[in-house]
This record gives structure tokens, sequence and C-alpha cells, in this order.
């Protein structure tokens, strides 16, 4: 029999950790599980804070920065599900454990650079241990990743012909948790900030193409004929858009011509329709062109950080149960062929959906296994669990749906 842990929840006494005890404590029948971090006294509280029901989950302490302590850590579990950021700080020799010990890894990071950095040291390592390392897996990106996907392999089978641009308009309410926060100006503040403005960060070696002009973020207002309301620039966008990127190439290099090459994907953040929308896209673009600037500087990033919450620290109960989101997608065929999808849920995006998401995608590497692609490597959530991931997020509430054209 085998005696590790299903799921380890490393950072489990944080903001969003708290949350993912509490999930697996109501979804998790059957689970063997635990609890990681570097205090037993949080960690047992957090224990005992989520119920009777948590009351059988191990607990497991291991410094971020221990090798041999994570090293153990890793031995002992099958899938390491990882809520402590900044990831750049804290997730390095995690992740580097779980590749060797062939553990599956997933997390809920939307540093960019780091990811790139992972693929670098470890997408070789992962494929040949067999371990499935998925970052990525919060509301950065999963709405993105998969509603993309999800999208384009419905053109495929409807029209016969691969998908070869789809553009995603967001429309939310939700707030910032201090881990957000600190990763967000963490990476601000590293030398891999620079990294930030490339659309294909993520990309495999010799998938970018050579006019990346299509393929830049957008930073101003524009009426969308695709949503015939205005848009303005998203904040994850260059997240979310350089993972969809991602799992484009990877699907191509196994042979799935779902995306069409060089698939142009842009996201944006909806405002509105008349005057009222058009207003509120230039003041978000015009304020988020000035807080990126501000944050190249440490005095700017100071004054930005007295506005945010502390790690450990996000909005209440009350406004994480009023928050939600939607995300349209317009896709298009080869031939301009058009249809389209939503992905949509209620709950805090960041906290509560964000939640959902990486305790759905860990749950799939434990429960469903054997229905998943058996590509180890530095995986995107749509490459890594395609159709089982939409499968749970149906089952967990979350809607997933392709429209009319």
């Amino acid at each position: 029999m085998d005696e590790r842990y299903d799921i380890v929840l490393y950072g489990a006494s944080g903001f969003v950790g708290r949350q993912t005890v509490a999930y697996l404590a109501r979804h998790g029948d059957g689970l063997r599980w635990a609890l990681a971090g570097r205090s037993r006294e949080r960690l047992e509280a957090t224990r005992a804070a989520a119920g009777a029901r948590a009351a059988q989950a191990g607990i497991l302490v291991a410094d971020a920065h221990d090798p041999a302590a994570l090293a153990t850590l890793a031995a002992q579990a099958r899938v390491v599900l990882n809520t402590a950021g900044p990831f750049a700080l804290y997730g390095s020799d995690l992740v580097a454990a779980c590749v060797r010990l062939g553990t599956h890894y997933v997390d809920i990071t939307g540093e960019t650079p780091w990811v790139r950095g992972l693929i670098d040291r470890h997408d070789a390592e992962a494929r040949a241990s067999g371990a499935r390392i998925v970052p990525c897996c919060g509301f950065d990106s999963v709405p993105s990743d998969l509603g993309a996907w999800w999208l384009a392999r419905e053109i495929r089978q409807r029209f016969g012909e691969s998908c070869v641009e789809v553009n995603a308009a967001f429309s939310m309410r939700g707030g910032f948790n201090g881990g957000t926060a600190a990763s967000m100006l963490n990476l601000m503040a590293s030398d891999q900030a620079t990294a930030l403005g490339n659309p294909f960060l993520l990309n495999p070696e010799g998938t970018a193409p050579g006019d990346k002009a299509p393929h830049r973020d957008p930073v101003g207002p524009r009426h969308h004929p695709d949503f015939r309301a205005w848009l303005g620039p998203f904040l994850m966008g260059p997240v979310n858009t350089r993972v969809v990127r991602r799992s484009a190439a990877l699907l191509r290099a196994r042979g799935d011509h779902t995306y069409g090459d060089n698939l142009v994907y842009h996201e944006y953040l909806r405002t509105g329709r008349g005057i009222g929308g058009a207003v509120k896209a230039g003041v978000l673009s015009a304020t988020m062109g000035a807080a990126g600037l501000l944050m190249h500087w440490a005095a700017g990033r100071r004054l930005v950080a007295r506005f945010l919450p502390a790690p450990g620290e996000g909005p209440t109960e009350q406004q994480m149960d009023r928050g939600g989101f939607r995300c349209d997608l317009v896709g298009r065929s080869r031939s301009g062929l058009v249809l389209r999808a939503r992905v949509a849920a209620k709950g805090d995006p960041g906290n509560r959906a964000t939640t959902v998401f990486v305790c759905e995608s860990a749950l799939a590497l434990v429960r469903n296994a054997d229905l998943l692609p058996p590509d180890g490597g530095v995986l995107t959530p749509a490459t890594a669990f395609g159709e089982v991931l939409v499968r749970r997020l149906h089952a967990a509430g979350v809607t997933l749906a392709v429209l009319s054209g």
C-alpha cells in the first residue's frame, strides 16, 4: 500500500492556504492529506479552525529554504499543493524537491519570470521523472487557459479547423490578499521585471514568431466589436496570455492542432457601453500605466504597499462571498468562423475561485490520474488536466460553456 499522503498543502496557514484547508475538509472524503509549513503551532491552529473533518490531516514542518526538509516532505506526498508566495522567494527549493522525487506539484503563482526559471531548470528532468509541475492553477490562469482551450477544441470539432484567434473580456468583483500583493511587489523589485513584457516568455524555445507586434498586451481603451463594449487593459492579462501561448505550443508539440500556428490571444477588462464605459476604460488605462511606472522605483513600491493588505490578510468572508467573475471568450477558426464561450463563478476571484481551481487541480492528479495526459514536465492547466478539470469544475459549480457564434 502507498503510505504517502495524497495531497500535502504547503503554506497551509496563509490566507489562501487556510481556505484550501477548509475546501479539502469539505471535499476530501477518503483523502489522506497533510498541512505543511514552517510553524507547527500555526499549522495546528489552522487545522483546528477547519473543524472535525480536518482533524485527521497530518502536520509536516518544513522551512522553504531547507532542502533536506523539503525533500522529506516531497517524498511523503503524491501531490504538493503550494500557496506560499512570493513563489520566487519561497517556492524554488520545493519545486526542485518534487521534480527529483517524481512528485506532482500545483500552485497559484502568477509570477511568470519565476515560472520561466522553472522551465529552464526543471522541464527536462520533470519529463524524465514523470513529475507534473503545474504552476498558475489559480485565477491566474485557469479561466483563461482552460476556457480558451475548451473553446478552441469546440471550434476544431464543429468546424474541422484550427483556432487562430481568441479574445477574452473579464468582468469581476473581488479584492487582493496580502500574498498576491507581496508577490506583485517582489516581482517588480526584482531584476526579472523586464521579462514581463515578452509575450512569449513561457514558450518553448523556437516557438515564438518573428513578428511579435500582433501579440503585444493592450495598453489603452478600445471599443471592441467582439463584445460591443468598451474594454481596458486587464491587470492579469500579461500573466494569462503567456500561459495560453505556452499551452498552444505544447499542444502543437504533441501533434494536437486544436490551435493554429501563431495563435493570437488577447485579454481585456470590460468597462461597459456608451460614454460611461469609454470614460472608465480611459481612467483604467491611465491608472494602470501610472501604477506600472510608479512601481519601478522603490519609493513608489513602498507607497503602493501602504494601500495593500499585508501577508496573511485579505477580504472578509462577506466580501469574498459577494465577489465573482465572468470571462467571455470569442474564438475564430482559420476561415473566420466564430464561436463564443464563457467561464464564470461566484465568489471572490483571487480567493474563493482560486481555492476551487487549485484544489480541484490537485484532486484531479489524485483521483483522475489515469485519465490525464501522461506527460511530465512544467505544464499548464490545459495541457496537464484538459477535460478532466473541466468536468471537475462543472461539478464544483463553475460555469464553463460554449455559446453560439
